[in-house]
């Protein structure tokens, strides 16, 4: 009975991991990498290394094979390819059911940048479908001295900010599918300055939800000689008022914390 149980449950997960497989399939739209030029493709014809070639897609999108000469291949993906050269083959009577393998051993045409406060930027080539979550982990995530936000850059479209929270904790719909050409951009870290009666006064990042009381946690707490019910607060190179230790921390934000009256 034990057996079986463990039987259904293993069966139950393996539905449920299918149907997340093809859901995710839908909706990023997967129907694999689509050549085109400058990619560079290894074909092989199995017991045929003469009939084999490894090759980079012209300009034109064309690449040019043993027996049966230029071929147009951008727009495939290696799969139809590899059909497309097997029919050729078959057809032009060279062999009668030829083996043939394509394999993607350079992708340049499809790619996006990544730049700014990560810790490996550079460009990264879409293999198959991705989301920015995950070419920004593999370009090592944002740095500490990054801004808790990132900025899609899409030729022809407007600016999207993205919440790195949000593309962490997120649905998909904070974490879109990118596409060719996209640009992922961290700027520097939005900061607040701090200083006065603090343990360690100096400049900080603004984390998501960051209210006056934490920075002043962040910054080492109030000296000896200090006051948490005196803390100034000089936003927008505005004039100093007094500070709610309850609000939330803003780009340039400065704090003054004050001495206490003895």
């Amino acid at each position: 009975m034990k057996s079986l149980t463990v039987w259904l449950t293993r069966l139950v997960m393996m539905v449920l991991l299918g149907s997340a497989g093809v859901a995710l399939a839908a909706d990023t739209g997967s129907t694999g990498y689509v050549l085109g030029p400058d990619d560079a493709v290894q074909i092989i014809v199995y017991g045929q290394t003469d009939a084999s070639v490894s090759t980079r897609i012209k300009s034109d999108g064309t690449i040019v094979m043993p027996l049966i000469g230029t071929i147009q291949v951008a727009g495939t993906t290696n799969i139809t390819l590899a059909k497309l050269i097997t029919d050729k083959l078959s057809s032009a009577g060279f062999f009668k059911s030829p083996i043939v393998n394509v394999e993607v051993a350079g992708y340049v045409s499809k790619s996006v940048n990544v730049a700014g406060r990560v810790t490996t930027p550079g460009i990264y080539p879409l293999d198959r479908p991705y989301r920015a979550l995950d070419i920004l982990l593999k370009a090592g995530w944002i740095r500490e001295n990054g801004a808790s936000y990132v900025y899609l850059r899409r030729p022809g479209s407007a600016e999207i900010r993205l919440e790195s929270e949000g593309l962490v904790r997120g649905g998909p719909d904070k974490d879109p599918v990118l596409q060719p050409g996209d640009t992922l951009f961290v700027p520097d870290a939005d900061n607040f300055f701090i200083y006065g009666q603090i343990n360690r006064p100096g400049t900080f990042p603004v984390l998501p939800g960051m209210t006056i009381r934490q920075a002043m946690a962040i910054a080492g707490g109030v000296t000896p000689t200090g006051s948490a019910n005196k803390v100034g607060l000089i936003r927008a190179g505005g004039k100093e008022i007094d500070a709610d230790l309850s609000q939330l921390i803003q780009k340039n934000d400065v704090i003054v914390v004050k001495e206490r009256l003895f």
